[in-house]
């Protein structure tokens, strides 16, 4: 069979894959992205996009942002509503740069789908969909890749196939580690009542789940996106079962039972592994680069993984063409990409990494939640914290905590 050259191969078209392909598209450099499902297709994840992510498409495509803002299937959350482990619930504006902003609420196979409608027209992007990659081989001159739609070489190849990346298994050294992995879950929900009218998403931290959290975000058309996520290490240990807690939960909490009591499900329950990024990984090797999930770059706190996806597919792309130029793809060379990953992103992953780990204290956030509904000025104090990461350092400080408990005048 004859092999298809191409300078550089991307394993994968979901937001990592296309942000590389799409940063390379006046590359001039002929790039082949394989895909093994048809756009548009779903994506299990909770379909909240940030200010991060909106921030970063123009970055991406002429025209992506216009594209989006002015996209019908979405919705533009203005805040978050946490709900702590006693029941007491905080409603957080969302705050950019000192004024008010906003994210978006978008499904993944809308918003996947936008991405690859601006890939697709590159004329040095070519899109190969229905492709089931089957090897991954390094060779001493390129990267060879056997599919169901044929053989393809390429100089260097991207992993951006997710968390059952076959690049990173073949080339990579990537394993599963319980304590840096979560389990998810997900599930469409018509006629959930009683939002935020500013589309507020919404974050339960229930005592069973902590120190994660389950999740309800609003929708277009009287729908809602409904999930949890729980550490991996958490689940094995006390051999929980997911789907039979996420469904007790919606029927048992004080509030969510009202809401949901006549709503109804609108697929079965889908799972999906995230992989967290709070721990360093080697990403890149001889010739081979990893994003998004595949990398493992989701924010341990939060799950959010779309905006370090497209983030990390652009800073893979400029690598790229580094090494085009200079004509070197060894894995000495590669370990600029990494650095370049977690100069970005580990500052953030670690305090991430930290709150996680707090979180699983519920009288921590009973108290946090209940002191920012008294005190204005704690109020004030909680939004930044939201909103700014320098600020948000002061939460994995002991003498946060003292003032917390025993007050002090700057939070009274």
């Amino acid at each position: 069979m004859e092999i298809q050259l191409f300078d550089i191969l991307i394993i994968g078209a979901g937001p990592s894959g296309a942000a590389c392909a799409l940063r390379l598209s006046k590359s001039g450099y002929k790039v082949a992205v394989l895909e093994k499902e048809v756009s548009p297709r779903t994506k299990i994840c909770g379909d909240a996009l940030g200010v991060d992510v909106v921030n970063q498409l123009p970055m991406l495509s002429e025209g992506l942002l216009t594209d989006f803002l002015a996209f019908p299937s979405k919705l533009a959350s203005h805040g978050v509503k946490i709900v702590a482990p006693n029941g007491g619930s905080l409603a957080i504006p969302f705050i950019y740069k000192g004024a008010k902003g906003n994210g978006f609420i978008c499904k993944r196979i809308d918003f996947d789908h936008l991405l690859y409608k601006h890939m697709n027209v590159s004329s040095n992007i070519q899109v190969i969909q229905n492709c089931r990659v089957i090897s991954v081989q390094q060779k001493n001159d390129g990267i060879l890749v056997n599919t169901s739609k044929g053989v393809f070489k390429g100089k260097v190849i991207v992993g951006a196939d997710g968390v059952r990346s076959i690049v990173a298994r073949n080339l990579g050294k990537i394993k599963l580690e319980r304590n840096h992995f979560s389990a998810g879950l997900r599930v469409y929900y018509e006629g959930v009542t009683n939002f935020n009218p500013d589309n507020y998403i919404e974050l339960y931290f229930i005592k069973e789940i902590l120190p994660s959290y389950l999740w309800v975000f609003p929708l277009p058309n009287n729908q809602a996106n409904v999930g949890l996520m729980m550490l991996a290490s958490k689940v094995a240990k006390k051999k929980i079962n997911l789907k039979e807690t996420l469904n007790h939960l919606l029927a048992t909490h004080p509030e969510l039972k009202e809401r949901f009591k006549n709503a109804t499900p609108l697929e079965t329950i889908k799972g999906h592994g995230l992989p967290l990024g709070s721990k360093k990984r080697l990403i890149s090797g001889e010739r081979f680069l990893l994003v998004g999930d595949a990398a493992g770059l989701i924010d341990p706190f939060s799950g959010e993984g779309v905006g370090n996806a497209l983030r990390s597919g652009r800073i893979a792309a400029e690598h790229l063409i580094q090494c085009i130029e200079q004509n070197d793809y060894s894995a000495s060379f590669n370990k600029k990409y990494d650095a370049e990953i977690y100069r970005r992103m580990w500052k953030e992953f670690k305090l991430s990494s930290r709150l996680q780990t707090m979180c699983k204290y519920s009288f921590l956030l009973n108290t946090i939640v209940h002191k920012a509904n008294k005190n204005k000025n704690f109020f004030k104090f909680v939004i930044e914290v939201i909103s700014d990461i320098e600020t948000k350092k002061v939460l994995t400080k002991p003498s946060f905590y003292y003032q917390l408990f025993f007050g002090n005048k700057k939070m009274d």
